[in-house]
């Protein structure tokens, strides 16, 4: 009853079923009054056509229901990457036996910042009422993205009249930040000038003798090196795992201040750099957390188990350049979350004063700095920023791609 009551108001506000009902009801008085078998055979055929109106307006589109599967070009499951595409693919049944010519699909996808992409096709349902709409998305940034109401518009067979239903499908997915591969990084060289002192102590991060686990088999690994039992029970090549030496935590300290970006793709780099980092570290089962100075400071602290490293990639996902005011003082709010004695990278495009406070602060809590700036290629006057730091025996870089960070980080020039 509620459908129908909804089907029959959403009915009154078309002007085309006001003119059916006209064409109804001058049929009727044409019967009542005139009489005759023209008459009734004009009425009924009217009444036919009228009675599918009514039924197609309280069922049909309205009852719609859909199931959507994503997948990328690798597959299902996979960890989607900035940059890349994502395949949709909505597959739609309308119950009932009532014919449509077509249904046109509109899908909405929207991104956690407010953007939004609208996609809208035509298709042609089967003698059953189901179908299936595909499509790919354009390349996609970084961040969470999720699907709103689907909305299906049809017309009747006689063309008369558009009915509209929607549904929900629940369709959520993450876009991760862009990385690049980092093969070395310097301040973890011993023999590195600029290494800070718990790395010149801890030397690069060396193997033990003891057995943590079996891992996927790794072209160039030595043949003293397979797991034969794991190989043989597998069928595929395994790798032994081993124990790692312990390293100095590492706080990578990510800006996210408004103000100090130029343009958004300047704070992806940002991001990016301490994605590429974080996965560096977890390659080396490094104790590395994550700080960022947005709208709110939150902190990851320094871990090596994979698990809490995900949770910092999620953070970055949603992460937006928000934040306002002055760095140290939200520094000095938060600083006994920070452990002490780590060695702090800072990743800013900021220079001048305001960094050397920061890098100030970080010495007197026996904190080894680096800083890592992220140039837009139009600054002036910050030739010498890199030089000045460095002389002070603090590692510092500028990038202003992400293919310029390997070699930045493994000797390239400053």
């Amino acid at each position: 009853m509620t459908r129908l009551l909804t089907g029959i108001r959403s009915g009154l506000k078309t002007p085309r079923y006001w003119a059916v009902l006209l064409v109804w009801v001058a049929s009727l008085f044409y019967v009542l009054f005139q009489g005759g078998k023209t008459s009734l055979m004009l009425f009924v055929m009217i009444s036919v056509i009228v009675l599918y109106l009514i039924v197609l307006g309280i069922s049909g589109v309205r009852l719609t229901r859909g199931t959507r599967q994503l997948s990328t070009e690798r597959g299902q499951g996979t960890v989607l990457h900035a940059g890349e595409q994502i395949k949709v693919r909505l597959h739609f049944s309308i119950p009932g036996f009532l014919p449509m010519p077509y249904i046109i699909i509109r899908e909405v996808m929207k991104r956690h910042n407010g953007d939004s992409w609208s996609f809208e096709e035509s298709v042609i349902p089967n003698y059953r009422g189901s179908g299936t709409l595909m499509f790919q998305t354009p390349p996609l940034e970084r961040g969470r993205y999720y699907f709103t109401e689907t909305e299906c518009v049809s017309e009747d067979i006689f063309g008369f009249i558009e009915h509209k239903g929607r549904f929900h499908v629940p369709g959520q997915f993450r876009v991760m930040p862009r990385t690049v591969f980092i093969p070395t990084w310097k301040l973890f060289d011993r023999n590195s000038p600029l290494a800070g002192p718990q790395t010149a102590s801890a030397a690069s991060r060396k193997e033990t003798t003891q057995i943590n686990g079996v891992r996927d088999y790794v072209y160039g690994d030595r043949i003293s090196r397979i797991h034969w039992n794991a190989t043989a029970k597998t069928g595929q090549w395994k790798s032994k795992e081993f124990e790692y030496d312990s390293v100095p935590k590492t706080m990578l300290l990510l800006d996210a201040t408004k103000a100090h970006y130029g343009s958004d793709a300047q704070f992806e780099l940002a991001v990016s750099t301490a994605a590429s980092l974080l996965e560096y570290g977890g390659r080396g089962r490094m104790n590395m957390g994550l700080a960022t100075l947005g709208d709110a400071f939150k902190l990851f602290p320094p871990s090596s188990v994979q698990g809490d490293r995900q949770r910092m990639m999620h953070h970055l996902v949603d992460l937006s350049a928000d934040g306002y005011g002055k760095l140290l003082p939200k520094l000095e709010q938060n600083a006994r979350f920070l452990p002490a004695g780590a060695f702090l990278v800072f990743i800013s495009p900021a220079s001048g004063q305001q960094v050397l406070d920061i890098l100030r602060w970080a010495e007197t809590r026996g904190m080894s700095s680096s800083h890592i700036r992220i140039s837009s290629g139009r600054e002036k006057g910050i030739e010498g920023w890199g030089a000045m730091l460095a002389s002070r025996g603090t590692f510092a870089c500028s990038i202003q791609s992400l293919s310029e960070l390997p070699a930045a980080l493994g000797g390239g020039r400053v």
